[in-house]
């Protein structure tokens, strides 16, 4: 672990730092782990779609405090002239909800709180693009006490700063989306769309597809169209100005390009790294990301800093990075880690966020005899909800085969988020102690399932797996490619028959979890051995399969 000085204003151990937009994701950040959190109002950061209000703000920081968990204030806006008069009522305000921190980016706008509020603790935002030790140390000497470095960093350049800089605090980016430019300094969105990047209002133009066009002589343009005839007889080249006669090829195919859309930060694999070097804070990308991102990404980093600070020789990233499977995603990179990007750092397929598992929703409030489940996505009866606990690591599963309605008064068999309803379920349809769910999933657990995915996503995923484990050293580049093909293929087939990896109905949908509430399973005489054989396992687990390929309970039910 890095080296921290007798008399040093840094904690002893990492923290988990998790973003809030509003003050229900806040809350969910609190009870899945989060050490600290960190928010801002639409006016004064450069969050515009920021959710919170002043009276929120008050809110939130109450609530972590009360949980034991910091609270800072983003107030990293690059000020106009038009933003100075706000400024002191803004820090007047920030000074009554006392915060555990001021990310600033501005120096100006740092001088000035600095002398309205000399007891604020003040934190150089990302925005700022500390990149060297150099930069540390002026910020250190103009009174900051932690410094966020840019996502450029390598690990390399970050453990010089750790050792030219041991008695200032410093926050390294871990987890989340990554910009295509420098740290946000992007101007792509404002040209395409107006809306300005550095104002927390990206559209993503470098997500978008793009496709090559030509441009005839009379000035019409026209579409470059490339298919199975075509695509051989074309070669695209760049040149760059100061490099003529060197022609760069671009690679293009019928479907256009994602040329400028990067993969997801993930640093789970190479944690232990940064815990053991001793940076202070562990920062999670994604304040505008829902709630089941906040609390699963959470609860995966929560598990994997705890156990490695148990028993660090043993420390593996394997169940974490299951863990963190199931939150949508574009692929995972080690980005700048490092010190270089390669081309497994951008996902050139696709853009769409994707995982094995979706939202199912959240447990709104909890009544003396039941849950009330406010759902996210598209339930059907038949479908296997796994409740994750902020407090233990267990999850629930409890398969439902119909759905009461607390608005509507009714029960019916397919839910729909989007008609915003309310779903009771009755602490009798688990085998639990009403006591021990009570106690297992407050308001504001995070319930999840399983996702029908095509053939195209199930390869897409693959591939973007092994890239993943190409970039920490143990992939193939031949497997890479197969899959890659493999993918390119199944999206010109373009099947659209989703399916699950288990069945949903009958005697063949035992999926062998033994799940809560499922009647089959439960209930049938003929799973009797079956559920004898369940008590030796843990909640949840998969029963074996059999040499037939179906899982035990199928088979003693046979």
């Amino acid at each position: 672990m890095g080296i921290r000085p007798a008399n040093s204003i840094r904690p002893e151990r990492s923290e988990l730092l998790m973003p809030a937009g509003n003050l229900q994701k806040l809350k969910m950040a609190v009870l899945y782990g989060a050490d600290a959190v960190y928010l801002g109002t639409p006016d004064m950061s450069l969050r515009t779609k920021s959710d919170f209000s002043l009276e929120d703000v008050v809110e939130g920081i109450e609530f972590a405090h009360k949980h034991g968990v910091r609270v800072y204030l983003t107030l990293n806006l690059f000020s106009h002239n038009k933003d100075v008069p706000k400024l002191e009522q803004y820090v007047k305000t920030v000074r009554k909800v006392k915060p555990d921190g001021v990310i600033i980016a501005d120096p100006g706008v740092f001088q000035y709180v600095k002398e309205m509020a000399p007891e604020l603790e003040l934190h150089i935002s990302t925005q700022a693009n500390i990149c060297s030790w150099l930069s540390v140390k002026f910020w250190e000497e103009q009174g900051a006490k932690l410094c966020v470095l840019a996502r450029e960093v390598s690990f390399a350049e970050l453990t010089e700063i750790r050792e030219k800089c041991p008695d200032i605090k410093l926050e390294a980016f871990v987890h989340g989306a990554m910009c295509m430019t420098y740290s946000g300094r992007c101007m792509l969105s404002n040209f395409m769309s107006e809306r300005g990047a550095n104002q927390g209002n990206c559209s993503n133009s470098c997500r978008w597809n793009y496709k090559v066009h030509m441009r005839l002589k009379d000035g019409t343009i026209q579409d470059l169209e490339l298919n199975e005839h075509t695509i051989d007889m074309f070669e695209f080249l760049l040149e760059e100005g100061v490099r003529e006669g060197e022609l760069m090829p671009i690679q293009e195919d019928e479907r256009g390009s994602y040329i400028l859309n990067s993969k997801d930060l993930c640093l789970m694999p190479k944690l232990d790294q940064y815990l053991k070097l001793g940076v202070d804070s562990l920062k999670v990308e994604g304040r505008n990301k829902s709630q089941y991102y906040v609390a699963l990404v959470a609860r995966a980093y929560r598990m994997a800093i705890d156990d490695y600070y148990a028993d660090p020789e043993n420390w593996d990233p394997k169940k974490y990075m299951e863990e963190l499977d199931t939150v949508q995603g574009r692929g995972y990179t080690l980005a700048f880690h490092e010190g270089r990007l390669t081309n497994h750092a951008h996902n050139y397929e696709n853009t769409s966020t994707m995982a094995e598992w979706e939202f199912a929703g959240f447990i709104s409030k909890v009544e003396d005899d039941a849950f009330l489940f406010e759902p996210k996505n598209r339930i059907e009866a038949g479908d296997v909800l796994e409740f994750i606990s902020p407090y233990s690591r267990e999850t629930m599963f409890l398969r439902i085969y119909e759905f009461f309605d607390v608005n509507k008064g009714q029960t019916v068999e397919v839910v729909n988020a989007g008609l915003k309803p309310l779903i009771r379920i009755p602490f009798s349809w688990f085998d639990q102690e009403s006591e021990d769910l009570i106690r297992q999933f407050p308001e504001l657990s995070v319930v999840r399932k399983e996702r029908p995915l095509t053939q195209e996503q199930w390869d897409r995923l693959k591939f973007d797996k092994e890239g993943s484990k190409i970039e920490q050293g143990f992939g193939s580049e031949k497997r890479y490619f197969e899959l890659r093909d493999r993918l390119v293929a199944s999206t010109e087939d373009a099947r659209k028959d989703r399916k699950f990896k288990t069945p949903r109905i009958g005697v063949e949908g035992c999926c062998g979890r033994g799940c809560n509430g499922c009647l089959i399973f439960w209930n049938d005489p003929a799973y009797a051995k079956a559920r004898e054989l369940m008590k030796s396992k843990k909640q949840g687990e998969m029963l074996a399969k059999n040499s037939r390929g179906k899982a035990e309970s199928v088979a003693v039910a046979e």
